[in-house]
């Protein structure tokens, strides 16, 4: 085993939310050596004693001690079997030590009660599923809940919202620690986009009617295709035949998010792509054919969406040359 390779703890749990245990624990426990990069060393540890039963009659051994916890590079918590219930103090006690030495912590699903309940979202902005919106703002007062959201990415801290959205939350972890070229090999080995759109708010009522995709996907796929250039929600929804209140509701609606941050998305993921592939390419380059003009924009942007410069995202990410 290389001493290179990031040690990540897997919190287990009696009552485990065992959907989301899998989610953290085929990702990042599985043998990756066709990536060619030192994946994480993984192990899993328990707070509780004795048997450790999950959610369908699994039951799950750790594979380190607890105390083993305090050498992790990262804490993965895969939910919390009972949002009213205060965790216990150990493990509380063990991920404030692990703040305090700058370890990152991710949370699934609802396991953002447990670092709620070690003070660690105060201050911060954070999420969860949103079945328990009304009582995390309750039982946590001073962080901030983002209700549509797939995950919140606050640096140290990693929130993900309900079950399925912790993929994306992993994904984007990989995608920090590995670039966008690991990510998307791994989720193309999982099956799964390897950055989905929007947030949760399009599953709290209704899930959105396959007519209201039907004039909205063919102007996501034109404006992908001009990302260099500037594209107004106007010029959206005359490619989708809609007046523009018409086309700013239903792509919301669709999409999770508005028009326009939807197009920012896409065009920061394009920058990741071009500065890993293009080690050579200028910056101001990239910005352009991302549609940005000014370089103060990109630069901010860029920022705001992926947490590093774009510079910085290069050192870190780009193809070395052949």
């Amino acid at each position: 085993m290389s001493n290179k390779r990031p040690l990540l703890a897997l919190v287990a749990y009696d009552g485990l939310r065992t959907f989301e245990y899998s989610i953290a624990a085929d990702l990042f426990a599985a043998e990756r050596a066709y990536l060619g990069v030192d994946w994480y060393d993984t192990i899993v540890v328990t707070p509780d004693r004795g048997r450790l039963r999950g959610v369908g009659g699994v039951e799950v051994r750790a594979s380190a001690p607890f105390e083993a916890i305090a050498r992790a590079a990262t804490i993965v918590l895969p939910g919390w079997r009972d949002v009213t219930e205060t965790p216990p103090a150990r493990l509380l006690d063990a991920l404030r030590a692990a703040a305090r030495r700058r370890a990152r912590l991710l949370s699934l699903c609802s396991g953002a009660f447990v670092l709620g309940s070690a003070g660690l979202l105060d201050g911060r902005r954070a999420t969860t599923h949103w079945l328990f919106a009304d009582e995390f703002r309750r039982r946590f007062p001073l962080a901030h809940y983002e209700r549509d959201v797939l995950y919140v990415d606050e640096g140290q801290v990693i929130t993900s919202a309900g079950s399925a959205a912790g993929l994306d939350a992993c994904l984007h972890l990989v995608r920090r620690d590995f670039g966008a070229r690991v990510a998307n090999t791994v989720a193309r080995r999982m099956v799964v986009a390897p950055h989905r759109e929007g947030g949760q708010a399009q599953y709290v009522e209704a899930p959105v009617a396959p007519r209201a995709n039907r004039g909205i996907g063919p102007a996501m796929d034109w404006a992908r295709g001009r990302l260099d250039r500037p594209l107004g929600v106007a010029e959206l929804a005359a490619r989708s035949a809609m007046s523009s209140r018409t086309f700013l509701r239903r792509f919301t609606e669709a999409a999770g998010m508005p028009p326009l941050a939807w197009l920012q998305q896409q065009r920061i993921a394009r920058a990741c792509q071009l500065l890993e592939a293009h080690p050579a390419m200028g910056t101001a380059d990239i910005a352009m054919q991302c549609g940005y003009e000014s370089m103060e924009t990109f630069r901010a942007a860029f920022r705001r969406v992926v947490g590093v410069a774009p510079a910085t995202y290069r050192a870190r990410f780009a193809a070395p040359p052949a």
